[in-house]
């Protein structure tokens, strides 16, 4: 009996002690279950940033019926209105929320804002529509105003009461805003196009001198080496369609090195033996994406305007190396050089002369690279007169602007 009760008072502490420590775990889940993990500021404030980068999205593309109707119901939200339309010179471009039979007051409301450039609340004479069970007493015209102070659209944000000064102040400031994206949409084509246009130059630079010789030099194998002449046929063509194709802004390193290959392979048949070439590339940094024809133009200027006037044997070196987040290249030439002077002397200077070309093409690949990465990933030249000209450029290895 002993024996049993002692086990007995045994098995009851035990049981205490499980309770008590039930009690403190349910007492923990407890006090974890009541811990705030954001305040109402907190909360608020990111709704606002989400519902605002969510009608960004839509606004990065500019403004059309499309983009307009994506983005409506978050600018409703943001603005917290019971209706809410965008509108160009042309009409309502896409509504959101209660009240869409007041299109013509809208449409109406926005062409004068538009017309202003002036904001205006709309009282219920303005919204009037006859029908009995209509809600909407009012509204506010925000005029979307561009940097150069014209305005091409507008927001009309529509409520069940008379406009509160909440109301007026939320759309007023949500069209500024409106207006800011659009702005950068339109900042972000512009210079999509610019680069379009600077590769068109580009392109245009190609020398008719080098596919004059380029030709010369294959019709001299014709006959001597027609295997060599074959080849040679087909390096130039691959390097022509690569130098004028139709799509993207970017390329990889790879897809340029080859492109100077062949580049280099048609002018060392012209050159012969007077024409070195030195690589070294770190196969690392090969997938590295660029702006397309930014390293090619470098090479040809070195052997067009380097080597081509140097009695003699000349080398170019290029080099690619891996340097962390970045790919650092070189192109290096021993060649006649230039005088600093007159290459930092601006560019207006030298469109007439020896080096305009050279120059124009330096220009617009730093222009570019500069435009893609930042000021501080701009050309680095270095040269004198009978020293030969080496550039540096550094690229970063990602960058979410650039998909080759």
């Amino acid at each position: 009996m002993t024996h049993v009760g002692g086990n007995l008072s045994a098995a009851l502490a035990v049981l205490a002690m499980v309770s008590a420590l039930a009690g403190a775990v349910y007492a923990v889940v407890r006090l974890r279950g009541r811990r705030v993990i954001a305040t109402a500021t907190q909360r608020a404030t990111y709704d606002v940033l989400h519902t605002a980068g969510l009608a960004a999205e839509s606004l990065r593309a500019g403004l059309t019926e499309a983009t307009a109707t994506k983005a409506s119901r978050h600018l409703r939200a943001l603005i917290g209105s019971v209706g809410i339309a965008v509108a160009d010179a042309n009409g309502i471009l896409a509504f959101d929320g209660r009240g869409e039979h007041h299109g013509p007051q809208m449409a109406a409301a926005a062409s004068r804002a538009i017309t202003s450039g002036r904001s205006s609340v709309l009282g219920p004479d303005e919204v009037g529509c006859g029908r009995m069970d209509c809600e909407i007493r009012g509204g506010v015209v925000a005029p979307l105003t561009d940097p150069d102070g014209t305005v091409s659209a507008a927001l009309v944000a529509l409520a069940d009461e008379q406009p509160a000064p909440g109301l007026v102040q939320a759309t007023l400031e949500t069209g500024r805003w409106v207006a800011a994206q659009l702005a950068l949409a339109e900042l972000g084509t512009s210079r999509a196009r610019l680069a379009r246009a600077e590769i068109r130059a580009l392109r245009a630079q190609i020398s008719p001198h080098f596919v004059y010789n380029a030709l010369t030099a294959i019709a001299s194998f014709v006959r001597t080496d027609p295997e060599r002449a074959r080849d040679l046929i087909l390096e130039f063509a691959e390097f022509t369609r690569y130098s004028f194709r139709a799509h993207g802004e970017f390329t990889t390193l790879a897809e340029e090195l080859r492109s100077i290959d062949r580049y280099l392979t048609i002018e060392r048949a012209r050159f012969g033996d007077r024409l070195q070439v030195m690589l070294q590339i770190a196969p690392e940094v090969l997938p590295v994406g660029l702006p397309y024809l930014c390293l090619q133009p470098l090479v040809e200027n070195a052997v067009r305007h380097g080597l081509s006037r140097k009695p003699g044997t000349g080398t170019i070196s290029i080099v690619a190396r891996d340097a962390g987040a970045e790919c650092h290249i070189f192109v290096e030439d021993d060649g006649v050089g230039m005088d600093p002077a007159v290459f930092t002397s601006g560019r207006e200077s030298l469109d007439d002369g020896p080096e305009a070309g050279q120059h124009f093409g330096l220009a617009n690949v730093d222009d570019r690279l500069r435009s893609v990465f930042g000021d501080e990933f701009g050309l680095v030249v270095e040269t004198a007169l009978g020293a030969g000209t080496k550039v540096s450029m550094r690229v970063p290895k990602f960058h979410p602007d650039v998909r080759p």
